[in-house]
C-alpha cells in the first residue's frame, strides 16, 4: 500500500451561501472533518483563506476576503469544457493523440490516475473512452463528484459522464495491487498528469493552478505511481507534463507530442489494436 500524500497545512473550512444546500454542506464538513460555517459572505471571512462553499450552482473552492477570485469548480455542461464539447478537435486534439485514439477503433478503457477536476477524462470519454477516475485529495474529489453529479443531470453531458466512473481512494495502491496480479490489466491506457514542484512563476497565472497549490501541495511519489502504471497498462502510459519540465523520475518516454505550454510523454507497452469495435 502506498502512503496517501500529506494532508495540507492550509486552513479550510466549509460553508454556503444564503441559497446552497446547507445539508450537503454540513455533511461534507463531517466527512471532512473540519468546521461548517453556516451560511456566510466569503468575502467577510477573514479565520480561513480558502471555503469549501455551496451555492446554487454546487460546490465550489472560494478563496475569501475582499478583492478573492472567482471560484474554482469541476465544470463540465459550460465554460472550457463545454466549449471543447461543442466545437472541439475531436481525436486530433493533443491528449486524443497521446492515448491513440487516431491509431484505433477499439473504444479504450483508460485509467486518469490523477483526475483533478477531471477536464482531460471528460475530453476522452466525449471522444468514446470508458475513463475510470482517481482523485485521492478529499477536497479536489469532493469537487469532482459535484461536478459530475451536476453535468449528468444536463441531456448534452449525461451520455459523457455515463462513460466515467470516480473511485475513492488512492490509484497508486490499486495500481501496484493490479499490477501485482498476473496476467490483469487495470486498464488500456493509464494517464497521469501529477502535480510538481512550480518554479515558472508565469505558469501560476491560473487561478485553478494557485488554488490547487495551496490546496494539494506536489505529488512527491509521481516516480513511484508510473512505476505502478507501467506495471499495470496494457498499451501505453501517457504522462502530462509542463513543456519545458523534466520527464518523471523512471524510464524514458519512447516519445513525445508537444503543444504550447504543456507536453505528453509517451510509453508504450505493446501496440494498440487496429480494429473496430
Amino acid at each position: 500500500m502506498s502512503p496517501e500524500p500529506p494532508t495540507s497545512e492550509l486552513s479550510l473550512a466549509v460553508a454556503c451561501s444564503p441559497l446552497g444546500d446547507a445539508s450537503q454542506a454540513r455533511e461534507l464538513a463531517e466527512q471532512l472533518a473540519i468546521p461548517f460555517l453556516g451560511a456566510v459572505k466569503p468575502k467577510l471571512i477573514t479565520d480561513f483563506p480558502v471555503l469549501l462553499l455551496f451555492n446554487e450552482q454546487g460546490l465550489c473552492l472560494q478563496v475569501t476576503g475582499k478583492g478573492a477570485p472567482g471560484p474554482v469548480r469541476a465544470e463540465f455542461v459550460s465554460g472550457k469544457a463545454g466549449y471543447r464539447r461543442e466545437h472541439g478537435g475531436g481525436t486530433g486534439q493533443l491528449v486524443a493523440k497521446a492515448i491513440g485514439l487516431q491509431k484505433t477503433r477499439v473504444p479504450l478503457h483508460v485509467v486518469d490516475a490523477t483526475a483533478g477536476l477531471g477536464q482531460d477524462a471528460f475530453v476522452l470519454a466525449g471522444l468514446g473512452c470508458r475513463v475510470t477516475l482517481f482523485e485521492r485529495n478529499p477536497v479536489i474529489h469532493a469537487l469532482l463528484a459535484d461536478g459530475l453529479a451536476r453535468a449528468a443531470l444536463n441531456t448534452d453531458c449525461a451520455p459523457i459522464i455515463a462513460r466515467m466512473t470516480l473511485r475513492a481512494g488512492s490509484s497508486r495502491a490499486w495500481l501496484e495491487s493490479l499490477g501485482e496480479s498476473e496476467g490483469e490489466a487495470a486498464a488500456d491506457i493509464v494517464y497521469l498528469d501529477p502535480m510538481f514542484p512550480h518554479r515558472d512563476k508565469s505558469a501560476l497565472v491560473k487561478k485553478e493552478m494557485q488554488v490547487f497549490r495551496t490546496v494539494v501541495g506536489d505529488d512527491d511519489d509521481a516516480g513511484e505511481l508510473l512505476a505502478a502504471a507501467l506495471r499495470a497498462a496494457t498499451y501505453r502510459v501517457v504522462v502530462k507534463r509542463p513543456r519545458k519540465a523534466p520527464p518523471i523520475d523512471g524510464p524514458e518516454p519512447a516519445t513525445r507530442i508537444e503543444g504550447k505550454s504543456s507536453r505528453y510523454d509517451i510509453y508504450p507497452i505493446k501496440a494498440l489494436p487496429s480494429g473496430s469495435a
